[in-house]
C-alpha cells in the first residue's frame, strides 16, 4: 500500500499558524520531511507529541478515505461524486485542524456534505455542533443517541470492570469537564437504513445504546466506531468502557459477519487490509462476554 500522510502540529491555540509537514510514503512507510519514520505496521505505537487538541495526522489510507488520528478519538473522511463525508470530529476544539485537514486534500470545509456520529461521546462529536454549522451538512446519527447529541438528556454511563476503571479516569482527566455542544440531528438513523453514499447503517448498541458502525459494502470498508479496538500487538478487540458489555460483545458478531477489507476504528491505526477475517478471529475469542 502506498500512503501519504502530513501532520498538523500548531503553537496551542493558534489555528492561524497550522503548517503542513506533508511527504510521499514508498509502499509501506509513513514520512516526514521526505524520511520515513515507521513501517505501516508498526505506525499503531507511533505516540502523540502535543496536548490531544492541538495535532491531527492525516493519513490517506486509500483514494478517497483518509485517517484523521488524533491523540483521542480518531475520524475519517471519505471522497465520493457526492461530495465529502466526515464520520465522527474527535474531541472538542477539533473542528479547525478538520478544516484544514479538508483543505489539504484539495477540499474546502463547505463541501462537506454529511456528518456521521458513530455515538454520543465527548472524543468522537466533542466538535459535531461548529462543523454542523460549516455549510450544507446533514448530520446522522442513531435514534438511540441522538437525545443525548442533542442535549435533551444525559448520557449513561459505562459499566466498568476493575481494570477498565483507572484506564477510564486517565483518559477522562484528559477531557474537557463540560459536555460538548449539543448538535441538531438531521437523520435518525435505525439498523439497516442507508445513506445516499452508498452506507449502510449496522446498529451496534452496547459501548453506547445508540452505538452505530457505517459500512461501505462497494469498498468493502467498515467504520466501526468504538465497538471494537486494537491491542498494542494490533489484534482486534472489543470495545472498553461500555454502558452493556454483553451487548457490545455481540454487537461483534454483527461486525464480523460483514465481508470487509479495511476497518476504521475511534482509537487504533486501521487495519488495512483483510480485516473480516481479523474481525471473526476477535468475535470467536468472547462469544459469551464474561467480567
Amino acid at each position: 500500500m502506498v500512503s501519504r500522510s502530513w501532520s498538523l502540529n500548531p503553537p496551542a491555540s493558534q489555528y492561524p499558524e497550522l503548517q503542513y509537514r506533508r511527504a510521499i510514503a514508498t509502499p509501506g512507510d509513513v514520512c516526514v520531511r521526505g524520511q520515513p519514520i515507521r513501517r505501516w505496521r508498526d505506525i499503531r505505537t507511533w505516540p502523540a507529541r502535543t496536548s490531544y487538541r492541538h495535532r491531527v495526522d492525516v493519513v490517506e489510507l486509500v483514494p478517497g478515505l483518509h485517517f484523521l488520528r488524533f491523540p483521542i478519538g480518531h475520524a475519517y473522511l471519505w471522497q465520493d461524486p457526492g461530495g465529502l463525508t466526515l464520520i465522527d470530529t474527535s474531541v472538542p476544539g477539533s473542528a479547525p485542524l478538520i478544516a484544514t485537514a479538508i483543505r489539504g486534500i484539495g477540499h474546502e470545509p463547505a463541501g462537506l456534505r454529511r456528518l456521521l456520529l458513530t455515538h454520543f461521546h465527548a472524543d468522537h462529536a466533542g466538535s459535531a455542533a461548529e462543523i454542523a454549522a460549516w455549510g450544507n451538512v446533514e448530520v446522522c446519527a442513531h435514534h438511540a443517541d441522538a437525545p443525548f447529541l442533542r442535549g435533551e438528556a444525559p448520557g449513561p454511563p459505562p459499566d466498568l470492570t476493575d481494570w477498565e476503571r483507572p484506564i477510564f479516569e486517565q483518559v477522562s482527566r484528559q477531557l474537557p469537564a463540560a459536555p460538548p455542544a449539543p448538535v441538531r440531528i438531521d437523520r435518525e438513523l435505525d439498523d439497516g437504513d442507508e445513506l445516499n453514499f452508498g452506507a449502510v447503517a449496522v446498529a451496534v448498541p452496547g459501548h453506547t445504546p445508540g452505538s452505530v458502525a457505517f459500512y461501505l459494502p462497494g469498498p468493502r470498508v467498515l467504520f466501526a466506531g468504538d465497538t471494537v479496538a486494537r491491542r498494542p500487538d494490533g489484534q482486534i478487540m472489543l470495545g472498553v468502557f461500555n454502558t452493556d458489555p454483553a451487548q457490545a460483545a455481540a454487537s461483534v458478531q454483527r461486525l464480523a459477519a460483514l465481508d470487509t477489507e479495511i476497518a476504521c476504528f475511534g482509537h487504533a491505526e486501521p487495519v488495512t487490509h483483510g480485516a473480516a477475517a481479523q474481525l471473526r478471529s476477535a468475535a470467536q475469542q468472547f462469544p459469551d462476554h464474561k467480567r
